[in-house]
């Protein structure tokens, strides 16, 4: 049995490791003649899923690591990997192919709309169907969605009326600031949530309590957890990570690509982006919010946005800045619309201390309006 849950432990890194090896020995060969597209669609069936496994081991070797260090580090590490693989992602596909300088926008937007409505409101419905109702730390969940929404519109809106947008090529200088200022804003609230407060991000009691009697069982998935020593894990998620990071730089180009000739809506590509990134936060998510653990689902998904934009924003300025290219934060006006939305219902959803089942239908609504808008705007 020890040596099944190895093998399936590093089975993501062995074949994210021979997959990145064959793109960085023979990738210019791979990546010749994209016009073929019978070629391109094969490369990127075998990049996405390798990717996708690798990215999903990530968060497996998270929630391990997790379970060592307690909440909220555990929560931190994985969401430092996520960002990590965005980035990594946005980086790629800013020096692929024709400049764009809305993608890491289009990116981030995607990011939210794809947490707090579609991740949210999934994780809300299942709960609400099989628990009616759910509790959750208020304190915790205020605490994200006021440095949530400060931070959102201050990336994401702001730029849009300042007289000097914060263009990494022509207004360096603001670029630099809004850079810092975002850095500023998120670790105000790491420091909040690592050190001082703590208490806000915990279980509610008795949700604890009947999240362990159902674990007391025959739980295999804790087994795997608890099978391998820290160590083990913090290397494994290491190995799974770097695969990702390597073979962003191929997908991306594969992306950017099939959007262009295709002439298919800009905004996909950070579509894409973020649901490479955000998949295993989201099973994750949602393995807590049927487990009735609600606010370890609400840490990921209001911990994920955060960080999108606390972290995303000045990684991306300084690319931008080192590489000359533009990049551009403010959103469109429906965009605007859009995000104030759904920081508005997001407020009004963890803003009593239980959810149910209308809450996460309203949220599923306003990502489908989301989708439907990204083709027909």
């Amino acid at each position: 049995m020890n040596k099944h849950i190895l093998l399936h432990a590093i089975a993501p890194a062995v074949v994210g490791g021979l997959t990145a090896a064959v793109f960085v020995l023979f990738g210019a060969d791979l990546m010749s003649n994209l016009e073929n597209h019978l070629k391109s669609v094969l490369l990127f069936a075998w990049l996405f899923p390798v990717m996708m496994w690798c990215a999903y081991a990530v968060m497996q070797q998270g929630e391990a690591v997790a379970e060592e260090l307690g909440e909220p580090y555990g929560t931190l590490i994985l969401t430092f990997s996520v960002i990590i693989i965005e980035v990594a992602m946005l980086a790629s596909i800013m020096l692929q192919g024709d400049n764009n300088p809305t993608l890491a926008r289009d990116a981030m937007f995607a990011t939210l709309m794809i947490v707090l409505n579609g991740m949210v409101g999934l994780a809300l419905v299942m709960g609400a169907l099989r628990y009616w109702e759910q509790d959750y730390n208020l304190a915790g969940a205020r605490a994200f969605l006021v440095v949530l929404t400060a931070l959102a519109v201050f990336a994401l809106v702001v730029p849009n009326y300042t007289q000097t947008a914060p263009d990494p090529v022509n207004a360096p200088g603001k670029a630099i600031l809004f850079g810092a200022i975002t850095l500023l804003f998120y670790a105000a609230f790491v420091i909040i949530q690592t050190m001082r407060h703590r208490s806000f991000f915990d279980e509610p009691e008795q949700n604890g309590a009947a999240a362990s009697a159902r674990a007391g069982g025959s739980d295999t998935g804790e087994e795997s957890k608890k099978s391998h020593s820290l160590a083990f894990h913090t290397i494994m998620l290491i190995l799974c990570l770097l695969p990702v990071v390597i073979l962003a730089e191929y997908l991306g180009e594969i992306v950017n690509y099939g959007i262009e000739d295709l002439g298919l809506p800009d905004e996909l590509g950070g579509v894409l982006i973020a649901v490479l990134v955000l998949t295993p936060e989201g099973l994750s998510a949602l393995s807590a919010a049927l487990a009735n653990r609600l606010q370890r689902s609400i840490n990921i998904c209001l911990g994920s946005a955060l960080s999108t934009i606390g972290l995303t924003v000045p990684a991306v300025l300084a690319i931008g800045m080192i590489t000359g290219r533009d990049a551009e934060l403010g959103l469109t006006q429906l965009e605007m619309v859009l995000l104030v939305l759904t920081l508005f219902v997001s407020g009004m959803t963890f803003g009593g201390g239980r959810t149910n089942v209308i809450n996460g239908v309203v949220h599923l609504l306003l990502f489908l309006v989301y989708v439907v808008l990204i083709f027909s705007p």
